[in-house]
């Protein structure tokens, strides 16, 4: 695995769109949070020639979104690489990307949701560390950002290990819409599902944008691996429930050493009962630990986990943790 070196300030971070549209993000603009924060932080925000594009889908042409991933790893002025937000359609990209320009060039790149499907075809074809973390627009959250940023800048800044730990509170509101309306819902804490205790390699991210990459060269092996996965509102258990079954029937599936699953929004009707039924039909997870309800997905606060990075997952009867070991 290739890590990228961290972040310092005075630091450039370039901003790409690989899915959605900056010109959709910014119907609801926060850019002036979003620009102070970054400034908070001593980093220098610096944007893609072609982030406002739009189209029908509210994304850009490939080749314009390729070449702003290009010009962002190609430019020796920049330290990482910040998605606007994700989408649908990321993965268009892959057959036109020089993977060769990317693995002599590494760097930080951050995003998730959709953006998933680059995150782990960079890690399958070049071998490159990447993070399942906050977007550009992510960073526009006026109030109740503070969990989020310190995740981030931990893994970011920092290069000791980081211990996960349960938020006391989550939401799932409409904060881009109203940032004076905000709906925070205490954590019942994390779900310890399957006992055991695992060191391995982080994989995953969004389940529905990973599947994506099966059969194709652009799926990271699986052997070895500690998943963390989450879906958003459109994956309701069922969906779900085979999107897993799928995955763990993948080549190397059998040497997946643990699961993490991210916390679901209550539109997708997930209960604990029903993912405890869900882990219980997959015979890959026999024996291994499973550990759901974490801070992670497309609720808040979001951690940001490496892509690639190495992690220890232990659950109990009585406890359970979740370090991100080498990031």
């Amino acid at each position: 695995m290739t890590f990228p070196r961290k972040l310092t300030r005075g630091d450039v971070v370039r901003v790409v769109a690989p899915a959605g549209s900056r010109a959709m993000v910014t119907e609801h603009d926060h850019t002036a949070v979003i620009e102070a924060r970054f400034a908070e932080l001593g980093l220098t925000l610096t944007y893609g020639r072609h982030v406002d594009e739009r189209d029908a889908f509210d994304s850009s042409a490939v080749a314009s979104r390729v070449a702003d991933l290009h010009d962002a790893f190609a430019d020796p002025s920049v330290a990482a690489i910040l998605t606007v937000i994700g989408g649908y359609n990321s993965n268009e990209l892959l057959p036109y990307l020089d993977w060769e320009l990317i693995r002599a060039n590494p760097k930080i790149f951050c995003g998730y949701s959709d953006i998933s499907a680059l995150q782990n075809a960079i890690l399958a074809r070049t071998g490159l560390v990447t993070y399942s973390g906050p977007h550009w627009s992510t960073f526009g959250m006026r109030d109740h950002f503070e969990q989020t940023l310190g995740w981030f800048t931990d893994i970011m800044f920092g290069t000791e290990p980081v211990a996960l730990a349960p938020s006391g509170t989550w939401s799932d509101d409409l904060w881009f819409i109203d940032q004076d309306k905000r709906e925070l819902l205490p954590n019942e804490g994390w779900w310890r599902l399957r006992r055991g205790t695992a060191e391995g390699r982080l994989v995953g991210g969004n389940l529905a944008t990973l599947s994506l990459l099966q059969g194709t060269p652009y799926m990271p092996s699986l052997d070895g691996a500690i998943l963390f996965l989450e879906d958003d509102f459109e994956s309701h258990p069922a969906t779900f429930a085979r999107n897993l079954t799928s995955l763990l029937q993948q080549p190397g599936a059998t040497g997946v050493r643990g699961l993490a699953v991210g916390r679901f929004q209550p539109a997708t009707r997930m209960t604990r009962p029903l993912l405890e039924q869900i882990v219980a039909t997959q015979p890959t997870l026999e024996g291994v630990p499973v550990l759901a309800n974490l801070d992670f997905g497309h609720t808040h606060p979001l951690a940001t986990i490496p892509i690639g990075g190495r992690a220890g997952l232990t659950v109990t009867g009585e406890r359970a943790s979740l370090v991100l070991r080498e990031h």
